[in-house]
């Protein structure tokens, strides 16, 4: 009898624990009965989630978004930070399909590890529901994969996907923006998940500690802040003044200058303020020990600005008091201007 005849082996002796795996879905499985929500068919547990469209809708559209978390994961891993990154995954890509109208509806998750510590991995999806409860979507299926030699120890990465509806009459689209509309900026929580990689270089080469402090808070506090959820104060604001939002920007990679243009007709220009909001302690420490110039940092971070509503001038008023009312704090930006040949597309004064 040869070696290879007397060996059994496991899927455990392969580095893949089934029963570990089934620990994690029945602790999943209460954290997402918090976010079940009308149109629910089937959720976690069977080979696919069902969910119907709202009957309200005449002509519903579906809008859709894909994100991840970027290597913020990086200082969750070095600072143990799991339990928020998970609304992280869920802000990403809800705050995305609302800039065209979108209800978010459900979200599927996706985690894959080298070895699945249940305790992180359970962390991590309590932010996930977490998000899915702040956003009013259900999280409804997801998938999580151990594969053993291909994430480092205590190492995993995170993707997620979101799906809306919108009325088709209704989507936003920044086609009716005009010169003279108003444009309000809506405070971020932090840096999102956006600009990580620079951020992780200034700390490194400032020597920072996560305890050190920043602005009376552990930076470690201040540095991992989740993503801030924009939809129910939008979907509020679209209640009452759905004529009025021309447009909607959600601030992520490509930060101030690059997002802005993307809801803006070509021959227009977003004359921005810049005295019209203070940058954010963390910012200013970032530009700060990093040396950065200011173009830079328009271009790579959020500066404070998490999302951009424009509407007529004549209705800023209003529509700011009510995001305020929905708890936003809000800032009067600027306004939409002509675009000449060779302007900028953002124009910070």
């Amino acid at each position: 009898m040869t070696n290879n005849q007397s060996i059994s082996l496991t899927y455990r002796d392969a580095g893949v624990d089934i029963e570990a795996g089934d620990a994690l879905v029945d602790r999943i499985k209460p954290l997402a009965a918090k976010t079940m929500r009308p149109g629910v068919m089937a959720g976690i547990g069977g080979f696919g989630a069902l969910f119907e469209l709202p009957k309200h809708l005449k002509e519903p559209v579906l809008v859709s978004g894909t994100d991840g978390v970027g290597t913020k994961l990086r200082l969750a891993f070095e600072w143990q930070r799991h339990n928020k990154v998970g609304i992280d995954l869920v802000a990403m890509s809800v705050n995305d399909i609302l800039v065209q109208g979108a209800e978010p509806l459900y979200f599927l998750d996706y985690f894959a590890c080298g070895t699945l510590s249940v305790d992180t991995a359970a962390e991590v999806v309590a932010g996930i529901a977490k998000g899915c409860e702040l956003s009013g979507c259900a999280l409804i299926g997801g998938e999580t994969a151990e594969m053993p030699g291909m994430y480092p120890e205590g190492e995993y990465d995170l993707a997620g996907f979101a799906v809306g509806a919108v009325e088709k009459a209704h989507i936003i689209s920044g086609q009716s923006i005009q010169a003279g509309d108003a444009i309000l900026g809506l405070a971020s929580s932090g840096a999102h998940s956006n600009g990580y990689s620079l951020i992780r270089r200034i700390l490194q080469h400032a020597n920072a500690k996560p305890t050190d402090l920043l602005d009376g808070q552990p930076l470690a506090d201040v540095v991992m802040a989740p993503t801030r959820i924009y939809v129910k104060s939008i979907l509020a604001l679209l209640e009452t003044y759905r004529e009025a939002v021309k447009g909607l920007v959600h601030i992520t990679g490509g930060g101030l200058l690059e997002n802005i243009p993307r809801v803006l007709p070509k021959n227009l220009a977003a004359k921005i303020q810049r005295n019209a909001w203070e940058m954010p302690a963390l910012f200013q420490w970032l530009q700060s020990n990093g040396g950065v110039v200011d173009d830079e940092m328009w271009r790579v971070s959020n500066c404070g600005i998490g999302m951009i509503v424009v509407v007529p001038a004549a209705q800023r008023a209003q529509v700011a008091e009510q995001l305020r009312h929905s708890g936003e704090t809000v800032y009067d930006l600027g306004e939409v201007v002509a675009r000449n040949d060779g302007d900028a597309a953002v124009q910070m004064v």
